[in-house]
């Protein structure tokens, strides 16, 4: 093992433009992948139109989604390999925020690109493409945070930076999307659905900062069981206002219930992250290797075998209980061509995000070539069979993903004129966005209580780890 320099034999502090730079690089992963998320099947179902009427649409996209995660199990153990066997001269992950930055840009785009609707094929080729270039990005950019210093402490402020400006780019892309795509198409404004998703990432702004002091006081698990529990009250209240009358009826309740589900789902998913350099730090401790590549493909695997999970219940709950495209007052604009240009701006500005996080990182703490050279595919395997904090990471991912992508594809029809439905496809999108977020959360709840690793175990392994490298 080896640290690039003798700067603090790992245990390195960075400045803040480092900090901000390295969230810079999960800022334009949220600006590209979350319109992805929280859109695509949306533009699927009434833009795109993939089957020909909303309700086949969604089982055809939900089905798309599932097809295209378990190709991702395929594929993201060769680039955890890939990542931990190379070094390229511009870093060894970072190289990849520039060479994987542009293809995905362009892809993002043509995935919003109508020019061959109602093609299935077109939609596969674009989804499948993006989302493995998506990899190429997220896994080594998942871990620079390990590779940029060894103390728990920075990397607290890292992931809180890191998951700020995550959120900026959440909040850009959930409030501002029906914003640019209304402008653009010369229609109203749908501030009110641009309100309840902004919402999902506003508290972002306020409790994340306020997370490594959180932490110390009530502890890593406390912290996850109080926000976690929060999450479930919020979508509760929101389950029980939208019965009560129209949402509009009840906007500034629905706001609120809003504003309180985001509170818990964005402190206990953003801190998750943070976990991961500690899983890494266990693995190097017992084997004598610190194979990040690898550990964060495995993680990768994870959050989408959670997505393919989020990915498929909305589109076939819509398909079950009949979802119709509603009419053209008041929802989401239909123009094709302000769909595009939309992902085009967004795309364009994250891959400018991606080139300002290449120049303000720099990884201390790598394996060197006498190291990587041994790294192989059956790693991914043999260190989640033996490292059991990896494997209750592995369930929570899982969990927390699905809770995101179920919620987060489904609020933009819980807005969309929902008093208009049918009352079955009224409650399939309640329970999308209410009764089954709140049931894997609980899950979820479970499962962090298994995980063993505290501060204190963490900061020792990692001094035992500088000593026996020294």
């Amino acid at each position: 093992m080896t640290t690039s320099s003798q700067e603090s034999k790992g245990f390195h502090k960075l400045s803040w433009v480092q900090r901000i730079g390295f969230g810079a690089g999960d800022l334009a992963q949220n600006l590209i992948y979350q319109t992805i998320c929280m859109y695509l099947l949306f533009f699927y179902t009434d833009v795109y139109v993939l089957g020909g009427d909303a309700a086949k649409s969604a089982g055809l996209a939900g089905t798309m989604f599932l097809v295209v995660r378990l190709v991702d199990v395929l594929w993201d153990p060769l680039v955890g390999t890939f990542v931990d066997k190379h070094n390229p001269t511009m870093g060894k992950y970072r190289s990849y925020l520039v060479l994987g930055g542009v293809p995905l840009t362009i892809l993002a785009i043509l995935c919003f690109w109508n020019g061959f609707a109602p093609s299935l094929v077109y939609a596969y080729i674009t989804y499948v493409g993006m989302s493995m270039l998506y990899t190429l990005i997220n896994v080594p950019y998942g871990a620079l945070n390990s590779s940029l210093t060894r103390d728990t402490n920075e990397i607290t402020i890292l992931t809180s930076v890191r998951m700020f400006m995550a959120n900026v780019g959440g909040l850009c892309v959930s409030a501002g999307v029906p914003i640019l795509v209304a402008v653009l198409a010369g229609a109203e404004l749908p501030l009110e659905m641009a309100l309840f998703m902004g919402l999902g990432s506003l508290p972002s702004f306020i409790f994340m900062p306020m997370v490594p002091a959180i932490k110390r006081r009530v502890g890593k698990k406390n912290m996850f069981y109080i926000f976690l529990s929060i999450a479930i009250v919020g979508m509760a209240m929101l389950y029980i206002i939208s019965k009560m009358g129209t949402v509009k009826e009840n906007i500034t309740l629905v706001y609120i219930a809003q504003f309180i589900k985001s509170t818990g789902v964005i402190v206990a998913t953003g801190y998750m992250w943070a976990l991961i350099p500690e899983v890494i730090s266990y693995g190097e401790y017992t084997t004598g290797r610190r194979i990040s590549g690898i550990v964060n493909a495995l993680t990768g695997i994870f959050f989408k075998a959670g997505m393919a999970l989020g990915g498929v219940i909305p589109g076939w709950v819509l398909a079950w209980t009949n979802y119709q495209a509603a009419a053209e007052a008041n929802t989401l604009p239909k123009d094709s061509n302000a769909w595009f240009y939309t992902m085009l701006i967004f795309a364009l500005v994250g891959l400018c995000l991606l080139v300002f996080c290449f120049s303000q990182t720099k990884e201390r703490v790598v394996m060197d070539e006498s190291e990587t050279k041994n790294v192989k595919v059956s790693d991914l395997w043999t260190e989640f069979l033996r490292n059991r904090p990896l494997r209750i990471i592995a369930l929570f991912f899982i969990t927390a993903f699905a809770m995101m992508s179920v919620g987060n594809a489904a609020g933009a029809y819980f807005m969309n004129d929902l008093e208009l439905q049918t009352p079955e496809a009224q409650e399939g999108i309640r329970w999308l966005v209410c009764v089954i977020p709140a049931l894997l959360l609980l899950l979820a709840m479970f499962i962090i209580s298994k995980y063993e690793l505290s501060d204190d175990v963490i900061d020792d392994i990692n001094r035992k780890i500088e000593s026996r490298n020294q």
